[in-house]
C-alpha cells in the first residue's frame, strides 16, 4: 500500500480496491504496479530501477533513497497547526498511476527529483520542475514546511487588484473609459471625415442636443457596421490566425508563472513570416484588382464600428469563458473592474492559438501598416506619385511592425504577457484602439492634397535621417535588454531577421546582483559620446548613465514625428502623441513602484547612478 499525506493526522488505510489508496486529498506517486506490493513491504513504493518514488511528512509516510519507509506520526495529544480551521476533507480513492507532477504531467519520482506536495494546496510538483527548484532539505527534514510558488504568490501579494489601490480609478474609472473611448473614436473619425480634420464643434446658435443628434446621425450614416466591413475585418483576423498557426516560426518559453508553480509556457512565434506573407497577399490582391487596398480607407468608418463591437464581444466571451472553466485568477469581486482587467492570464484557443500573443502584434501593428499603405496606394492612383510625407509614415509603420515581428520572441517576457490578464483593456486596445486611433496622421494626409502639408526636400531628408537614427537606438536598446534576459535564462538564440543592426548585444556585460538573486544589467546604450558605458531600458543602468527610460523617450519621438510630418493644420494627428505621453507616464510610474518593491536597495542605487527618467539633465 502506498501512504499519502493526511492533513487530519490519520494514516491512510489499505482499501478493498486493488490499485487504489485512501487519501483525503491527493495521493503520493508510485510507479510500481499493485501486483508487486506485498503485505510485508506495504508503504515501500519504488520508482524505476528500485528508486524511491515519493516524499512525505507531517503524519504521512516518507521514503528515503534506500527504500526504507518510516512513519512520522504526530505525538499523542499534539494538535496540528490550524487543525481547528481545516474541515476534514472527503475521502476518495485515487489510482496510483494517476499521480503526476502538475507541471510536466509525468509520474516519475526519482532520487534528486522526487514529487513533493505543497503544504497549503497539496498539489504535487517535481523538485526540478517547480520554480524555484525544491531544495533537498525539504525532503530530508521531516518538520520542514514547503509551500509552492503559487500559494506564496497568493499569500505575499494577495491580488493587487483586490486591494483599495485599484488601477485607473477602480470601477468608476474603468467604466468611464469603456464608455468614453469608443465615443472618442467616433468623435475623432467624424472630425477627420466631415470637418476637414478639425474638431467637431456646434454651430452658432445650435443647441447641445441638436449637436449631439447631428454627430449621431453622421456616425450612423457613415460608420454603420455593414456586411462588407464585417467581412473585411474578420477576414483579416482569420487570415492572421491561420498565418500564426501554419507559417514557419520558432518556439520559445515565457517567464515562470507563479500561479502555475513556476511553469513556463511554450510560445510559437511566426510573426515575421506572417508579416511578410500579409504584405505579399495584400499587394497581390491590390494589383490584381481582387481587393483594392484603399478600400480600407473607403470603409474606414464601418470597419471601425466592427472593430469596436468585436472588442466588446471578444471581451465578453473571454470573461465568461474564464469564469465557466474556472481559469480566472486574481479577481477582486468587482465584476466591471474584473471585466476590464481580465479574468484569465494565458487563454489559448484549442490549446494552439495563444490569444494574447496573437493580439499583441498582428491586429494592431499589421493593420496600422496596411492603413498607411492604403493611403500610399490611393495617392498614387490619384496623383501618379507617392509624396515624401506619406512615404515617411509607410516607412515608420513598417519599421515598427517589422520590429515587433522580428522580435516577437521577446514579447513573451513582457509585462503584458506574464502579468496582465486578457480582459477588455488589452482586447479592445489591440483590436480597435491602436490601429484605428494611431492612424489619424495617415487619415489627414490621405484626405488632403500634397500641397496642403508639403515639406521641402531638406526637411524631408532631416525627417528620414533623424527617424532612422532614433529607430536604431530604440531597436538596439530593446535588443540589448531582451538578449541579456535570454542569456540569463539560457534561451538566447541568433536570428537572421532583418534588419539586424550593430550593437544588439552587450558582450560580457557588467551586472548588479540583487538580494532576490537576479541580475540587473549595468551596461548598454551610451547617450553621450564621452561615456564609456552604455545605457538602456527598464532595469538597465550604467555607471555613467543619465536616464532610465530611454526606450520610452525613443517611442515618444516616434509618436511626435508621426504627427509633425502632417504639420499643424489639424489637431487630430496630435491625439496620439498626447495620449501616448499620458499612457507612458502611467506605465513608467507603475514600473518604478514595482521595481522599488522588488529590488529594494539595488533599485535605490540604480536611481542614484541614473538620476533622470526620460531626458538626460532635464527629466
Amino acid at each position: 500500500m502506498v501512504a499519502t499525506r493526511a492533513q487530519t493526522g490519520e494514516t491512510p488505510r489499505r482499501t478493498p480496491h486493488p490499485g487504489f489508496v485512501e487519501t483525503p486529498t491527493r495521493p503520493v506517486s508510485s510507479n510500481v504496479p499493485e501486483s508487486q506490493s506485498t503485505s510485508s513491504d506495504a508503504g515501500r513504493p519504488e520508482g524505476k530501477d528500485g528508486q524511491v518514488s515519493v516524499r512525505g511528512k507531517k503524519g504521512r509516510r516518507s521514503h528515503d533513497p534506500d527504500g526504507n519507509a518510516s512513519v512520522s506520526p504526530k505525538a499523542p495529544g499534539t494538535v496540528s497547526k490550524n487543525s481547528t480551521e481545516r474541515k476534514k476533507p472527503k475521502r476518495r480513492y485515487t489510482k496510483l498511476s494517476d499521480i503526476v507532477c502538475k507541471l510536466c504531467e509525468k509520474p516519475d519520482s526519482r532520487v534528486g527529483n522526487q514529487i513533493v506536495y505543497c503544504d497549503r494546496c497539496n498539489t504535487p510538483y517535481h523538485q526540478a520542475c517547480h520554480r524555484p527548484p525544491i531544495p533537498e532539505h525539504v525532503i530530508e527534514v521531516e518538520s520542514a514546511e514547503w509551500i509552492c510558488a503559487a500559494c506564496l504568490s497568493k499569500e505575499q501579494n494577495p491580488a493587487a487588484e483586490a486591494s483599495d489601490d485599484l488601477e485607473f480609478g477602480g470601477t468608476l474609472g474603468v467604466g468611464t473609459m469603456m464608455v468614453m473611448f469608443p465615443l472618442l473614436m467616433y468623435y475623432l473619425w467624424i472630425g477627420a471625415t466631415y470637418y476637414d480634420g478639425h474638431l467637431p464643434m456646434s454651430a452658432k446658435g445650435q443647441s447641445l442636443r441638436d449637436f449631439l443628434q447631428q454627430l449621431g446621425s453622421l456616425a450612423y450614416e457613415g460608420a454603420f457596421p455593414n456586411v462588407k466591413a464585417w467581412a473585411i475585418y474578420w477576414g483579416f483576423l482569420v487570415f492572421e490566425a491561420a498565418c500564426y498557426l501554419y507559417l514557419p516560426g520558432i518556439t520559445v518559453q515565457g517567464k515562470a508563472l507563479p500561479h502555475e508553480g513556476g511553469r513556463r509556457l511554450d510560445y510559437y512565434c511566426s510573426g515575421l513570416w506572417s508579416f511578410y506573407t500579409t504584405m505579399a497577399v495584400a499587394a497581390t490582391m491590390h494589383l490584381t484588382g481582387v481587393f483594392k487596398l484603399y478600400t480600407v480607407l473607403d470603409e474606414f468608418g464601418p470597419i471601425m464600428s466592427v472593430a469596436i463591437i468585436s472588442g466588446f464581444l471578444i471581451s465578453t466571451v473571454a470573461y465568461l469563458s474564464a469564469l465557466y472553466r474556472g481559469a480566472h485568477i486574481r479577481m477582486t469581486g468587482r465584476p466591471l473592474y474584473d471585466f476590464f482587467m481580465g479574468a484569465e492570464l494565458n487563454p489559448r484557443l484549442f490549446g494552439l492559438l495563444d490569444l494574447k500573443m496573437f493580439s499583441e502584434v498582428r491586429m494592431p501593428w499589421y493593420l496600422l501598416f496596411l492603413i498607411s499603405s492604403a493611403a500610399a496606394a490611393r495617392q498614387y492612383e490619384q496623383f501618379g506619385f507617392v509624396s515624401g510625407e506619406i512615404g515617411f509614415l509607410v516607412l515608420a509603420h513598417f519599421l515598427y511592425a517589422n520590429a515587433c515581428a522580428k522580435g516577437e520572441e521577446c514579447i513573451t517576457t513582457t509585462w503584458d504577457m506574464y502579468h496582465e490578464k486578457w480582459g477588455f483593456m488589452l482586447i479592445f486596445w489591440n483590436f480597435a484602439g491602436v490601429p484605428l486611433t494611431y492612424c489619424h496622421a495617415t487619415l489627414f494626409l490621405s484626405n488632403h492634397a500634397p500641397s496642403v502639408y508639403h515639406w521641402s526636400r531638406p526637411g524631408l531628408i532631416a525627417f528620414y535621417a533623424a527617424y532612422l537614427f532614433v529607430y536604431w537606438i530604440w531597436d538596439t536598446c530593446n535588443s540589448q535588454k531582451n538578449r541579456f534576459k535570454q542569456e540569463e535564462r539560457g534561451t538566447a538564440m541568433e536570428r537572421t531577421s532583418v534588419p539586424q543592426l550593430p550593437w544588439q548585444t552587450v558582450k560580457n556585460p557588467h551586472v548588479i546582483r540583487t538580494q532576490a538573486g537576479e541580475s540587473i544589467l549595468a551596461d548598454g546604450w551610451c547617450m553621450v559620446p564621452l561615456s564609456p558605458r552604455f545605457w538602456c531600458v527598464e532595469i538597465l543602468i550604467g555607471t555613467d548613465g543619465y536616464a532610465r527610460k530611454m526606450h520610452y523617450t525613443a517611442d515618444m519621438y516616434f509618436a511626435l514625428s508621426w504627427a509633425f510630418i502632417t504639420g499643424f493644420h489639424s489637431p487630430l494627428p496630435w491625439f496620439y502623441p498626447v495620449f501616448f505621453a499620458i499612457m507612458i507616464s502611467h506605465r513608467a510610474y507603475r514600473d518604478i513602484q514595482k521595481c522599488e518593491a522588488k529590488y529594494g536597495e539595488a533599485w535605490q542605487e540604480y536611481k542614484r547612478q541614473v538620476p533622470y527618467l526620460f531626458i538626460p539633465y532635464v527629466f
